[in-house]
């Protein structure tokens, strides 16, 4: 006769672990003080008796948990506090939308409307300094000198004229739109609104020459928040996205 091992008692179901059925770790492995203060009971529990912990151990142990959970609690808070501070930072740099802002730039933007302006700095003196405007193709579209320019600060506007504008038989090497002068008689001959190259050359007064980087006004276009940890971004009409820091100063429209 054989016999069956099978075991049909059903008052063993449901007393096994199911290995599907885990229970979720809410901290992610990390220690919390309730831990803590467990392991702390069970080293008092299981210590010998013959040598105690000294109360100077069990006052260090207790000192740098308190310090690391401070510390823990201290870099949310500041998670929290860079979060807020961007929120902030977008909100009021909404308020730059249509006004013009001041950059670094190789590249100018005329708009057609208003006047294009930038400064150059000069940090030693110069005889001359000499500003040359040119278009996609690196044609000449205008240029100006300064004689002695100053040392520090120098600021220029450019109206989208070019060379040869308002003379006769001038000559033209870009297409724009004629327009009377205020008394209506002379033809002023502007470029068309768009992103033109800019370029500075400078003679110091000590005979060596020069090409100086030209901050330029911009009109801000749009904000934008960098996801990627970048910060706020300045959508700049015809030039691109600056960062807010890379910006040197806030004019009028």
């Amino acid at each position: 006769m054989t016999t069956s091992n099978v075991n049909n008692n059903t008052a063993l179901d449901g007393m096994y672990w199911d290995a599907d059925k885990k229970v979720p770790d809410k901290n992610n492995g990390a220690l919390t003080q309730s831990d803590f203060f467990a392991l702390l009971t069970q080293q008092l529990a299981y210590q010998d008796p013959t040598k105690p912990v000294e109360n100077d151990q069990m006052i260090a142990q207790m000192t740098n948990f308190t310090m690391a959970d401070g510390i823990g609690q201290l870099n949310e808070s500041f998670k929290g506090f860079a979060e807020s501070m961007s929120s902030n930072q977008a909100l009021q740099a909404s308020s730059l939308v249509g006004r013009s802002v001041l950059t670094q730039s190789d590249e100018i933007v005329f708009t057609g409307d208003t006047l294009a302006r930038g400064n150059i700095e000069l940090d030693k003196p110069a005889n001359r300094m000499k500003i040359s405007i040119e278009n996609e193709k690196g044609e000449l579209i205008q240029s100006f000198s300064v004689d002695n320019p100053k040392v520090g600060k120098n600021e220029f506007v450019w109206d989208g004229t070019h060379t040869g504008s308002g003379s006769s038989g001038g000559g033209s090497t870009a297409e724009g739109d004629e327009i009377p002068d205020e008394d209506g008689d002379e033809v002023i001959d502007r470029v068309k609104a768009g992103v033109y190259k800019i370029k500075v050359d400078v003679s110091y007064t000590d005979g060596t020459n020069a090409s100086l980087p030209v901050n330029v006004y911009t009109p801000v276009g749009s904000v934008s928040m960098n996801g990627t940890g970048g910060g706020i971004m300045l959508n700049l009409i015809g030039l691109g996205a600056v960062k807010l820091g890379d910006v040197l100063e806030v004019s009028y429209g």
